[in-house]
């Protein structure tokens, strides 16, 4: 049986990095896709023979048609896309430059507009796509007016994908994690009180890791889960049924 072809995007830490490793071990014949294209190399030696390594920027069209046909030039089909790619900023609405608002939607909608778009021409029946949006989607923070807005257009664009790609027998959904303990959120969580804060509004009480976002990715894009699309998966052990953490709130008393 000839291996599926996936390609994770943002592939080169973190989320990504587990979610490449995931879909190698099941298989898969993995692109780690990543603005740090070394870094992406990197992970894609150590995968094994078979699996890639590729430079993109999601806020590049050309780079991300590039990149998928690319894939299907070297693989002959594409199978899944897991798209991990995101960033963020912080500051109160009133303070906050307009370049930095549009580079995190640069990055966190319109990259995912771009991969749904590039990938989408590409894939066949039984394709998927999983986009990563984030509890941020639902539950507003003080001072993320930028994450958060790109995160809750995210879950509609991820609906309206769905729909559209239904008829290819395409399923596309996404999954908003919670805090995950990686490389992007470790500075966060060494300010004072934030992982407390975050700790005690999830009643699991524990932060997540790479590897629980990316065992859900893999039964989401998998055969089990055929009947499966236009979801966005709540993984962040019951923390949408409190509250946000206060971040400013603990960045100014530890900063002024």
């Amino acid at each position: 049986m000839t291996p599926r072809a996936a390609v994770v995007v943002g592939g080169a830490s973190g989320i990504g990095l587990a979610t490449a490793r995931a879909f190698a071990e099941e298989g898969c014949r993995v692109t780690v896709a990543d603005r740090d294209g070394d870094g992406a190399s990197t992970v894609a030696e150590g995968l094994g023979a078979g699996h890639g390594g590729a430079a993109v920027d999601v806020a590049d069209e050309t780079a991300v048609e590039a990149l998928f046909a690319s894939v299907v030039d070297r693989e002959g089909r594409l199978d899944v896309v897991v798209n991990c790619a995101g960033i963020s900023t912080i500051g109160n609405i009133v303070d906050l430059g307009a370049e930095d608002f549009r580079s995190v939607v640069d990055v966190n909608l319109t990259g995912a507009f771009l991969v749904l778009k590039h990938a989408g021409r590409h894939l066949g029946e039984g394709g998927s796509i999983l986009t990563l949006s984030s509890l941020n989607a639902r539950q507003p923070g003080a001072g993320m007016s930028a994450y958060c807005a790109s995160k809750a257009g995210l879950v509609m664009l991820i609906e309206v994908a769905a729909l559209e790609l239904a008829p290819r027998g395409i399923r596309v959904n996404g999954i908003s994690p919670g805090l995950v303990d990686t490389p992007l959120t470790a500075p966060a969580m060494d300010i004072p009180g934030i992982r407390e804060d975050y700790l005690e509004n999830t009643p699991l009480g524990r932060a997540g890791t790479p590897e629980d976002v990316a065992a859900a990715a893999v039964f989401m894009c998998s055969e089990r889960a055929s009947w499966l699309t236009g979801e966005v998966l709540d993984l962040n052990g019951g923390a949408h049924l409190r509250r946000y953490p206060m971040l400013l709130d603990h960045i100014n008393k530890a900063f002024g």
